[in-house]
Formats: C-alpha cells, structure tokens, sequence
C-alpha cells in the first residue's frame, strides 16, 4: 500500500444526477481554458461528501467494522478519519464500529498496527490522525499519547546509528526497520501536528532534515549530490539508500520530481515551521506553479491520482491562501478547481475508483476516503478560522 503519485483527464465515471457545474468543470478540465476565480461550490460538495460517508458506511464496512481489512488497520483509519471529515458525527455506528477494529490493534509498545508487521509506522500515524479527530472530549488521551510517542521512536535517528549527514536521517519509512520515504515521513509529520506536537518539537525538526533532502534543489539544506542533476525545486520519493523517484531519473542521473511528492513536501515544510519566505517552500511553490493541474499527478500520469488530490487540497489549504497563480500568472480558485475535479469522477454509488490501480487506486473504498479527505479541505474556511491543518503559515 505505497502512498503517492499521474496523464490525463478521464471522462467522468458516472454521476447522479449530473450537475451543470459539473459539466463545465469537465470541459474546463479537458480544454485546459482558464475558469473564472470563484469560490467553490458548497452545496455540491457537502452532496458528494453525504454520498461519498453513505457509500463507506452502508457498502464498505464490515460487521467487525473494519474497512478492507485484509491489508491490516490502515485504509480503516483513513476511511474512519474521512467520515468524520465528510460530517459523520463522531457517535453514529460506522465510525464507532471502526474505532472499536482499530483500538483492537493496540500494541504493549504503544503503536497501533497488526502484530508483526512490516508497516506498522505507516498503520499508527493513520490510526493517530483518525482518533484525533475523533478527540474533542479527550475519550482518546491515552491512546493518542502512547502513539505519539511510538511513531517517535520509529524515527530514523541516533539510535539507529543514523548521524545527521546521514541522507536516512530524521525519516520514516513503513516500519521500525524499512527505507525511509518522503510519503511516510510526511505522514508522520502530519499524525503528530494533528495531535498538538510543537512545529519546534526535535522529532519535527529532524523530519524536516530529511524533507529538505528530498528535495531538488541545491544549498545548505541538502549536501546531497541528486538536486545538481534535477535543480528544479521539486520534490521525489526519498534520498535515502542511494536515492528514488516513482517517476524514475532524468539522462543526467537525476532523480525526477513529481506532484504527489512536491505538495507532500510543501506541507510537511509548513508543518515544520517554515515560511512561504524560506527558499525552500519558495522553490516547492514555484514548481507547483510551473506543473499546476489536477487532471492527473504531474510527472506519473493517472497513477497515485486520488493521493495527489488529497495531499494536494491539504498542503493548499495550509499554505493558506484562496487563489493560485500558474506559471502563465493565471489565477485560480484551486477549491473550486479542485471540488471540480473529484465530483466529476464520483461514480454512481457515491465512490471514487481510479481505473490506474497501482498503489492500491483500484480499490474504492481507500480512495474514496481519499476524495473524501480532499472534498473536507475545498470547503470554504471561515475567515477567522485557521487553516484545516490546524497550522497558520
């Protein structure tokens, strides 16, 4: 179940009834004309999010109340933690029933993943997000902690004989003993910001040594040798153990940036503490500018498309800002553009399925929490309120 990464616009799969936002949004998509800035629609979302939590709850639940339980806890805590993103109060059945499968895999160490197994950093930092959402009466306090303090020790560092010139250094990977990678630090990063942990907390900072290695993009941050041969301010999957790109390496042996990972490390920066000032977010950014679509995951085509729009809504959300300006200076309203984009692929039922089924994209009930997750961010944000990460850049 690996995480990111994808070309072209697909005819959308089948909706009901089919709004003319909808159509306009697929012939926007399809022409690539710009469309007007607008604030996204929050009726239609608030639509496709009831259908998308009735599909989950009332199609994809098992009666132990778990959610594809043959690849362990994880698309469980994600499609519990959508849910509850999508407006599914905390008390109604399906997500009390998923959170009674996932206590199930509490751990002596604290962690929250099957016994023995290899991604168990990957299942608790999914399992900490869904019950901290799950959190505002502190039912959960126990649990969230000893996670926390599980992931944290999961971290590549010292105590693995990893030295900060190390380029595994500050990561995490699927589990205590695998590569770190881009994808699970950031969902690590994510996990513990969700539950309070300061941008300043060491296990942060440290992760914010490995996201700045994973990008290409030479200075002080980064002595690695990868951003001479790709300087282009995106990012890839992880420099560690000699280095990896899901979207492979250019003729001069660089490692290729991607969308997945570029708005997975723009995120984890800002998490991090840093500002839009900082030359690295700045870099992040103007890459996004220059490969702004949500057709497809830039650089992999159709493949990891679903991951794409969710971490893409989350990073664009606590980046803050209500417009994004391409590479051309167009201005977009990317919660529109966005919303867009993900209600017209919703299939009849109310689910999302990717017809490109690498990571896992072919089964609907993981991605429809992620179009889940992705809708909960196009919501229009309160202008006092913070931005949904919980973060203000």
């Amino acid at each position: 179940m690996n995480s990111p990464h994808a070309p072209g616009f697909r005819a959308p799969a089948v909706t009901a009834p089919v709004s003319v936002a909808v159509v306009l949004a697929t012939i926007w998509l399809v022409s690539g004309v710009a469309r007007p800035v607008a604030a996204a629609d929050p009726a239609a979302i608030k639509t496709a999010l009831a259908r998308g939590a009735a599909y989950l709850a009332e199609h994809a639940q098992a009666e132990d109340g778990s959610f594809s339980s043959e690849v362990g806890p994880a698309v469980t805590a994600l499609a519990v933690t959508a849910l509850v993103r999508a407006g599914t109060p905390v008390d109604a059945p399906a997500v009390q029933k998923g959170l009674a499968y996932l206590l199930g895999f509490k751990q002596a160490d604290g962690g929250l993943h099957a016994s023995g197994s290899p991604v168990s950093n990957y299942e608790s930092s999914l399992a900490l997000v869904a019950l901290a959402a799950c959190n505002a009466d502190g039912r959960y306090a126990e649990e969230i902690k000893g996670l926390a303090a599980f992931i944290k020790r999961l971290q590549w560092d010292d105590g693995e004989g990893k030295g900060e010139s190390d380029p595994a250094f500050g990561g995490a990977g699927y589990g205590s003993k695998s590569r770190p990678d881009l994808s699970n630090t950031a969902f690590m990063i994510e996990a513990l910001r969700s539950v309070g942990t300061s941008a300043d907390d060491p296990a942060i900072q440290r992760a914010l040594v490995f996201v700045s290695r994973a990008q290409n993009l030479e200075g002080p941050h980064n002595p690695l040798p990868f951003p001479a041969k790709n300087p282009d301010g995106g990012f890839y999957y992880t420099p560690a153990a000699g280095g990896e790109s899901q979207a492979g390496k250019t003729p001069e042996g660089g490692l290729r940036s991607y969308g997945s990972m570029t708005y997975a490390g723009l995120k984890s920066m800002i998490f991090a503490g840093l500002t839009r000032d900082d030359p690295r977010v700045k870099a992040a950014v103007e890459w996004l500018r220059r490969h702004y679509t949500f057709a497809e995951n830039p650089g992999l085509g159709e493949a990891g498309l679903f991951y794409y729009l969710h971490t893409a809504a989350k990073a664009l959300d606590v980046l803050g800002d209500e417009s994004f300006a391409d590479a051309d200076g167009k201005t977009h309203a990317w919660r529109d553009e966005l919303s867009d984009a993900i209600l017209a692929r919703q299939r009849e039922d109310g689910s999302w399925k990717n017809a490109k089924e690498r990571w896992m994209e072919g089964n609907p009930t993981l991605v429809t929490s992620y179009a889940l997750l992705a809708l909960a961010h196009c919501l229009p944000r309160p202008a006092s309120a913070a931005p949904a990460g919980g973060v203000t850049p």
